[in-house]
C-alpha cells in the first residue's frame, strides 16, 4: 500500500510504532539520527517524541537531543503476557467446569471502568448466553464486576462510581451505589458474586475469583445460566466448583491462601 494513499491517522500511528521499534534497539537517540533512520522530517520526529514524553513511553537525558524508552512499554508488555499466562492456566479450570455443567463458563478482568471476557467456553445447548470474548459489561450487573470490585474500598468504589449511572436492565438491575456497596459485603464475606437476572432478564450467573501471586483478585470464572435450566437446590454445589476452580487457578499464579479450604 502507497503511504500516499494512507489515511493520516494510519501514516501517524505507523509513525509512532517505527519511533519505538527504534529506540527498542538501541539504548538513546537523538533527534537527528532518529529522523535520518526513519526518513522522516526532524520537526515531525520532535513533534512525535514530545507527545510520546508527555505520555511517559519515552523519557529526554535532561535537556539533550537524547531520547530512550521508558519503563511503561515493559508495563503494558507485563500485562499482555499476564492475561496469556492467566487464560492458559484457566482453560484448564474452564473446560472441567464446562463438562461438569454443560453450561457457559467465561473468565472476565478488569478493564476502564467495566469487566471484559478475556475466554470463554460455550454452553453444549442450543439455548445459552450470547456473549464474546472482548465483549464488556458493567461492573455492578454482573456476577464477575461483583468480584472484581469486593475487595476495593468504599472510597474507591465511590469514585469510580461517581459518574456511572445505574440503568435499569432489568428489574433486579441494582438502582444505586449504597445498594452496591452493601452487595459488596456479601461478596466479600462469601468469596462469590451473583447476577440475578441484573444484566439480562432470564440468565443467572455466579462467579468466584482468581487471585494472583500478591493476593490481588485479578479475574473471576463465572458459570452462567438461563433461569429455566438453573436449580437453586445445586447453588452451593455450583459455588463449590467455582470456588475450586478460582482456587486451582490462584494457586498456579502462586497464590497458595484462597479462602477456601
Amino acid at each position: 500500500m502507497e503511504k500516499a494513499t494512507q489515511p493520516e491517522a494510519v501514516s501517524s500511528v505507523l509513525k509512532v510504532f517505527s519511533i519505538l521499534q527504534a529506540l527498542g534497539e538501541q539504548k538513546e537517540i537523538g533527534v537527528s539520527e532518529l529522523s535520518q533512520r526513519l526518513m522522516m522530517s526532524k520537526a515531525t520526529t520532535y513533534r512525535f517524541l514530545q507527545t510520546m514524553k508527555m505520555l511517559n513511553y519515552v523519557s529526554q537525558e535532561g535537556e539533550t537531543d537524547k531520547y530512550s524508552l521508558t519503563l511503561k512499554m515493559f508495563e503494558l508488555g507485563s500485562k499482555s503476557l499476564q492475561h496469556v499466562d492467566l487464560i492458559s492456566l484457566a482453560e484448564k479450570q474452564m473446560r472441567y467446569l464446562s463438562e461438569q455443567t454443560n453450561e457457559t463458563i467465561h473468565l472476565g478482568t478488569l478493564d476502564e471502568g467495566s469487566i471484559i471476557y478475556i475466554h470463554k467456553i460455550d454452553s453444549s445447548y442450543n439455548l445459552r448466553m450470547h456473549s464474546r470474548v472482548g465483549r464488556r459489561n458493567p461492573l455492578h450487573t454482573t456476577a464477575i464486576g461483583k468480584v472484581l470490585l469486593s475487595e476495593r474500598d468504599e472510597a474507591f468504589i465511590r469514585h469510580a462510581f461517581i459518574d456511572v449511572e445505574f440503568k435499569k436492565s432489568t428489574e433486579n438491575t441494582l438502582e444505586n451505589i449504597e445498594q452496591l456497596l452493601a452487595e459488596l459485603q456479601t461478596v466479600k464475606v462469601q468469596h462469590y458474586g451473583e447476577d440475578n437476572e441484573e444484566q439480562e432478564p432470564g440468565l443467572r450467573c455466579i462467579a468466584a475469583p482468581v487471585y494472583d501471586r500478591f493476593g490481588t483478585i485479578i479475574a473471576g470464572i463465572s458459570i452462567s445460566f438461563p433461569t429455566i435450566r438453573f436449580d437453586e437446590k445445586r447453588m452451593s454445589y455450583y459455588v463449590d466448583l467455582l470456588q475450586q476452580a478460582g482456587k486451582n487457578i490462584s494457586e498456579e499464579l502462586g497464590y497458595q491462601h484462597y479462602p477456601i479450604k
